[in-house]
């Protein structure tokens, strides 16, 4: 049966869908481990092999390799957010939390036909240009009362 619907649907999206779903656990595991350096690096690794994983449950030796790519490109991908976070002064299981959930939608968004295309190469590209940019601990009320 797994045969005939990649015969409808084409090995194209079944790679995709493992790209975007390895792009959403890769964000999904750096939220919760991403604290430090060698969260990153164990995060990095944990996301590859769960989407290498979810590459063997869909199809075959594409979609693994797509998706251990997708989850170690969407690791690193997260851990300039997780960084930039904490330094801003936000709680662990607040960065956690939010990165729950956008690795959930970046998931749900890979089911979408050529969107887990898009999703490897924008989520990487956003990451780095946020990395650029990243400004100081939030300075709150203290500015106003000078």
């Amino acid at each position: 049966m797994r045969r005939s619907t990649l015969l409808v649907v084409g090995s194209w999206y079944t790679i995709g869908l493992c790209l975007g779903i390895g792009l959403g656990v890769g964000v999904m595991v750096t939220g919760i481990f991403g604290s430090s350096v060698l969260g990153v690096g164990a995060a990095a690794i944990a996301g590859a092999v769960i989407g290498a994983g979810i590459g063997v449950a869909i199809g075959d030796a594409a979609e693994v390799i797509a998706g251990g790519i997708g989850g170690f490109l969407g690791a690193l991908s997260a851990a300039a957010v997780v960084h930039g976070a904490l330094r801003r002064g936000g709680t662990r299981l607040g960065v956690a939390a939010f990165l729950g959930i956008i690795g959930a939608l970046i998931c749900f968004a890979a089911l979408i036909p050529v969107a887990g295309y898009v999703e490897a190469v924008t989520i990487p590209v956003l990451a780095a240009r946020m990395r650029g940019r990243q400004a100081a601990r939030f300075a709150g009320l203290r500015t106003l009362a000078k």
